[in-house]
């Protein structure tokens, strides 16, 4: 069954103030929500390849439908009651923008000057160092590398990049898009068998601008993913980003390298099918 999109427009009225500290600006937008599959009771990690690959093929056709129009839009999945998700339905929501987000802004910024001084795209760079070290690689295919990044703030947080240097989603290959399928399900099974529980996550797609910005220069850009996963210990302890963490900088519970040997060792068949597998 073809993954199934309910959408409605947003609109936020400009306000003017006669002081610099008191400002907005109206935005427009619209918002989309997008179910992955008609059973309730099944997530990603447990959807077969093709299932996930019509997942991703839709990804595309968004963002070319609404990056025709806007200027940014955001795929993302809130994955878990954890993270905030009260509707069990495996899903995932579209926000289509008239402007640069705030971190896509600093990302387009960020990525822009590493070029400006390299002349190489930070995340193609950063990739190949990746490949080069092994230290934080979790999963790996021809085409698509998963990384515990070396900056990463949340414990079991993971960078999903391609190899290839790729703008937007609407760009993969066809061969890409299989393998991204296919990369997708082994880091989400890792996720889900780590403490064997349907791991919560919050997840999101980056790519470069579209709408007013799609025929500038922005060969900076890297398409990639993050997974932002809140679980520390247990499927019931999780981090907390309070005190010095909130009021000052983010302090790691694992290095980057632990939680990716962790990730790394982990079983890629799903722990809820393991009983359906011969014994060897």
């Amino acid at each position: 069954m073809e993954p199934q999109i309910s959408s409605k427009q947003t609109f936020q009225p400009s306000g003017l103030s006669e002081h610099p500290l008191f400002q907005t600006k109206a935005a427009r937008g619209v918002c989309k929500v997008m179910c992955f599959h008609p059973h309730s009771d099944i997530t990603l990690p447990l959807m077969s390849i093709p299932e996930i690959r019509a997942v991703i093929d839709k990804w595309a056709e968004l963002m070319v439908e609404l990056g025709s129009t806007y200027q940014w839009v955001q795929i993302f999945e809130n994955k878990g009651a954890m993270m905030g998700c009260s509707n069990p339905h495996p899903h995932c929501q579209v926000w289509a923008s008239t402007f640069l987000p705030n971190e896509p802004r600093i990302a387009d910024q960020t990525q822009r000057d590493h070029y400006n001084c390299h002349r190489m795209p930070m995340l193609v760079e950063y990739a190949k160092l990746e490949t080069q070290k092994k230290e934080r690689i979790v999963v790996e295919n021809e085409d698509w590398l998963v990384v515990v990044p070396y900056w990463a703030m949340w414990p079991f947080q993971t960078l999903l990049l391609p190899r290839r240097h790729i703008l937007r989603l609407q760009d993969l290959s066809d061969k890409e898009r299989d393998s991204l399928a296919s990369i997708m399900k082994r880091l989400l099974t890792k996720y889900d068998n780590l403490f064997e529980v349907s791991f919560p996550y919050s997840m999101g797609w980056h790519g470069a601008p579209t709408g007013q910005s799609f025929l500038d220069d922005n060969c900076h850009w890297q398409l990639h993913a993050h997974y932002y996963p809140p679980l520390l210990r247990s499927a019931t302890i999780r981090k907390f980003m309070v005190g010095y963490e909130l009021l000052a900088q983010t302090q790691r519970d694992l290095t980057p390298e632990q939680a990716a040997e962790r990730l790394r060792n982990l079983p890629e068949v799903h722990y809820k099918l393991k009983q359906n597998q011969p014994e060897k």
